[in-house]
């Protein structure tokens, strides 16, 4: 009588559910399986090795994710494929218009012509680290010919690279994409695995920034007198609002009396609907704030300013709400505030800085004014308070100094008084008791 030690290998008779296992023609060993599929179905899986023990530890392990609730992968494409369907049924749905053209500039530009030829569902956290070590390390001038595209080269073209690396941050930003779009690929169940959140590139510097000084900010509140857009230029300096919520405020939005705004839209410029009103950045960002009293003066004089623009206007006069708006009633253009910012600077002999810089002023200003830092993220609109702990770290550093400073002062005065007294013909005091 045989038993089942005594049965060949290739013969044995396996459990149900365990699969099959057996030798091919080709001297090649196949295994074959049910495992769930998407849909809450079952799909038969067949995986190959060189010898009977390596085709069954690939079966092993598909059977073994299946029991633990993951389905068998189902896309076949590459990964170029499954980037462009993310983009055009997935991402234009979620993402804010000027959002979703940086992301498929992302797309076209770096991870397509990287990644793009792999199978979505053979892609490793090696193949991922390895794109983004080489990418780190490639110059975007010769990769995108962007010297040969002038009139006359002066680097990569004519034989002198000029070593045009990718910024940390552009790093960050690109692999965040390839993780977003690998994210989605998971939850609709066409890979077990988003590979690349195992792929760690570093936590990239903040963005420097050189927010004005106290008396920075007067000149430029000095310069602003007599300007048309006063009232912007002071509330922006005052509140820290966005360039984008400063253009959305409605009159509407305003409570002259009570002295307060609310926060609830914004305004962009879009390639495909052009200046277009949305909501704001966050749902932290639409906040209720309270209005000093010189912008509540600045805003009242801005009202019956633009009372007797609209009357001088007469039918030209195309006004919708807007607070802030041009000679004719008509919403402002980012790019038009930048640029009027910009003469400003220049009238007031100051360093040239980004009109988002308001807003990191206000914050600065406030923190070494004492103001508590929860009083901040909420003028602020960020959603958390961590953002604002994070962004202005090297303000409360200073502070800290400041602090250890006027400690270590008061610490050498006090030592000082004592050694005066211990002179003088008063008796030193009684030491005392150490425990």
């Amino acid at each position: 009588m045989t038993t089942p030690r005594d049965t060949p290998a290739s013969r044995r008779v396996r459990a149900n559910g365990d699969g099959t296992v057996y030798q091919r023609k080709d001297s090649r060993w196949e295994a074959a399986g049910y495992v769930l599929a998407p849909g809450n179905t079952r799909r038969r899986v067949r995986v190959y090795g060189t010898t009977r023990k390596e085709a069954l530890a690939k079966l092993t392990e598909k059977i073994a994710a299946s029991n633990r609730g993951l389905p068998v992968p189902s896309a076949q494409g590459s990964v170029a494929a499954y980037l462009t369907y993310w983009l055009e049924n997935v991402a234009v749905h979620h993402l804010r218009e000027n959002t979703h053209t940086r992301y498929t500039t992302c797309v076209h530009r770096y991870l397509i012509p990287g990644l793009g030829k792999k199978k979505l569902t053979k892609l490793t956290a090696k193949d991922v680290r390895t794109w983004l070590n080489q990418l780190r390390t490639t110059c975007q001038c010769c990769t995108r010919r962007i010297d040969a595209q002038r009139d006359q080269p002066r680097c990569c073209a004519a034989g002198q690279c000029c070593h045009k690396l990718l910024s940390p941050l552009t790093l960050t930003y690109i692999h965040s994409v390839l993780k977003s779009a690998l994210e989605h690929a998971v939850r609709e169940e066409e890979i077990p695995r988003n590979v690349a959140r195992n792929v760690r590139t570093g936590t990239p510097r903040p963005r420097r920034f050189e927010p004005l000084t106290t008396n920075e900010a007067r000149q430029l509140l000095a310069a602003t007198r007599g300007h048309r857009l006063h009232a912007l230029f002071e509330l922006a300096l005052h509140t820290g609002l966005r360039k984008g919520e400063l253009l959305g405020l409605r009159w509407e939005d305003l409570d002259l009396d009570a002295g307060t705004a609310a926060i609830r839209r914004t305004l962009q410029r879009t390639s495909a609907g052009g200046l277009t009103t949305l909501p704001t950045k966050t749902r932290a960002s639409e906040r209720r704030i309270a209005l000093p009293s010189r912008c509540l003066h600045s805003l009242k004089l801005y009202s019956e300013q633009q009372q007797r623009e609209r009357e001088a206007a007469g039918t030209t006069w195309q006004h919708d709400g807007h607070v802030f708006t041009t000679v004719q009633g008509r919403p402002i253009d980012p790019t038009n505030l930048t640029r009027a910012f910009t003469t400003l600077l220049r009238k007031a002999g100051l360093r040239r800085i980004r009109f988002h810089d308001l807003r990191h002023s206000t914050a600065t200003l406030l923190l070494e004014q004492g103001v508590e830092l929860v009083v901040i993220k909420e003028l602020l609109g960020h959603a958390h308070i961590g953002v604002t702990a994070t962004v202005y770290a090297h303000v409360r550093l200073r502070l800290q100094r400041d602090a250890i400073d006027t400690l270590g002062t008061a610490l050498v005065g006090r030592e000082t008084t004592e050694t005066a007294r211990s002179d003088g013909d008063e008796p030193p005091p009684c030491t005392a008791l150490v425990r």
